[in-house]
């Protein structure tokens, strides 16, 4: 009983430290709220105002259907161009997308001789010129099957391809990036603050105030740990109802609940980390610098930024002792799936036993410091 008292009120000293850093608290409520909006509206995996020019070389009734059936918000209204301004105006950026019809088109169309359209593309901006290609081959396919369908030409599709998206119907990438834009302030700020604490008491000399107390060092790391878990927690809370649902409208398929309990296994292997880099650190500047390499090497490895299955096998393999896959795995599984905790125990375990053994280890290293400081 005596530890748990010595843990809660070392807790609330923590907590108490961490209120009167007046920068630390903006950097968390600015990490948890605008950060977060800016990183899921900021940039998008969409095609939006993609500039596009057509050469059209028929002059028929179809090549002028095919240029008005570009318009906004995914492309901006497309531009008559000659073909000898096509090399010079991608050459300076101006278009993202040139589609030359050639002469004939409709006539050879009818005639069943398979005309080709040809689609120059500016790759320089990869992702959106790969996903842009896709609407451009989609629309001008459909528009040249209506059109078709209006002669005695009705060629007959061998299948009929229904595509349905499921856990996000209208491919909207905020859904996506705002919970991952979570899970990586929750991962950096938690490792920060209790990273942060120590140094912070080994700087200012309150270290040696506590070594000369009776109190175990399991004893003060547990406080760090509880006190700036139930900061991130309640960051998070805020974050994830004032951002993610009523800002960008994001829905939550699964049980909150299950998934804070997720967060908080999570959170006991991310202050373990924090205490260890803090540990380890002879310095604040130190200390950031071993962040930076730590983090994003979490972040990439998680499968949050690209997928775990895009990355070699060896590499795959190893990021199974990573809690932070784990993280993103339940985190995808609850939030957008709605799955229960039958479908994410597994995950949940692996998480408890890395953070459990890396919590012994750190304690251990905090231990040998803090008899070497004595």
């Amino acid at each position: 009983m005596k530890a748990l008292l010595n843990i809660f009120w070392l807790g609330l000293k923590e907590i108490r430290s961490l209120t009167s850093d007046l920068v630390m608290v903006a950097f968390v409520i600015y990490a948890f709220s605008f950060a977060i909006y800016v990183q899921a509206t900021g940039t998008s995996s969409e095609v939006n105002n993609a500039s596009i020019a057509f050469v059209d070389e028929d002059g028929s009734a179809l090549s002028k259907e095919l240029f008005n059936a570009f318009y906004p918000p995914r492309f901006k209204l497309p531009e008559n161009i000659s073909a000898d301004q096509v090399q010079g105006t991608m050459d300076k950026g101006q278009y993202m997308f040139v589609v030359v019809i050639p002469p004939r088109f409709e006539r050879d169309l009818r005639a069943g001789r398979n005309p080709a359209i040809q689609v120059n593309i500016d790759a320089t901006a990869m992702q959106q010129a790969g996903i842009g290609t896709g609407y451009i081959k989609n629309i001008i396919n459909d528009r040249v099957s209506s059109f078709l369908a209006r002669t005695e030409a009705s060629p007959s599709k061998p299948i009929n391809l229904v595509v349905r998206k499921l856990f996000n119907p209208n491919g909207v990438s905020s859904w996506f990036k705002s919970v991952v834009a979570i899970i990586n302030q929750i991962t950096l700020l938690t490792v920060v603050l209790t990273g942060a604490a120590v140094i912070r008491e080994r700087e200012h000399g309150t270290l040696e105030h506590l070594l000369v107390m009776p109190l175990s060092a399991f004893e003060i790391a547990m406080a760090k740990v509880w006190a700036n878990s139930i900061v991130i927690l309640v960051a998070t809370g805020a974050s994830l109802f004032l951002v993610v649902r009523m800002a960008l409208k994001v829905p939550f398929a699964g049980s909150v609940l299950l998934w804070f309990l997720g967060v908080v296994l999570y959170l006991f292997f991310a202050t373990a980390l924090g205490i260890f880099l803090g540990t380890v650190s002879r310095s604040m500047a130190q200390f950031a610098l071993l962040i930076t390499l730590v983090i994003l090497v979490l972040m990439l490895l998680s499968g949050g930024s690209t997928p775990v299955e895009s990355q070699p096998k060896w590499l795959q393999y190893l990021t199974y002792l990573l809690p932070a896959r784990h993280f993103v795995s339940f985190s995808q599984v609850i939030i957008y799936r709605g799955g229960g905790l039958s479908a994410v125990w597994s995950q949940f375990l692996m998480v408890s036993a890395i953070g459990l053994g890396f919590f012994m280890y750190s304690l251990a290293l905090f231990r040998k410091s803090i008899a070497a400081a004595k």
